[in-house]
């Protein structure tokens, strides 16, 4: 198997979020999930804790968004 973008979750206070996802995105995440506990070896029991780590890494990774966010920090 390829090597999934995510690493072993950090251990931090889980937050609850509530949002209305797709089903067919709800299946897409339990089985990153799944999958990410066989690769780590670390069980993931709520796969909504991956959500804030892929939305970080997402907009860590749009160029864009990140060009922004810093020009706005320097400013602010």
């Amino acid at each position: 198997m390829a090597k999934l973008k995510l690493g072993p979750l950090p251990d931090d206070k889980p937050v609850k979020v509530t949002i209305d996802l797709p089903a067919a995105v709800h299946r897409d995440l339990l089985a990153y999930a799944d999958a990410l506990t066989r690769q780590t070896g670390q069980k993931i029991d709520e796969p909504n804790r991956l959500i804030p780590i892929m939305l970080e890494r997402f907009m860590a990774s749009d160029r864009a968004f990140t060009q922004t966010a810093r020009r706005s920090q320097v400013f602010n």
